[in-house]
């Protein structure tokens, strides 16, 4: 995905899971890199990092606080 596009889906996406749950987006784009921590910190949700999926493509974890 590129930006905005995971930002978006992560804000869809909160309120369907449970507090203490993990979210997480799979983007391409390298100002997802910092636009999902930034996002999450003006959420008050908590950025866990980065991971690659097995295609190389970077997931970034979010754990929903509230």
């Amino acid at each position: 995905m590129l930006c905005p596009a995971p930002i978006i889906a992560l804000g869809r996406s909160l309120g369907s899971v449970a507090i203490g749950d993990l979210l997480a987006v799979a983007a391409d784009d390298p100002a997802a890199r910092h636009d999902v921590p930034a996002w999450a910190r003006m959420r008050g949700q908590e950025y866990l990092g980065e991971r690659a999926a097995e295609d190389g493509v970077p997931v970034y974890v979010v754990r929903r606080l509230s």
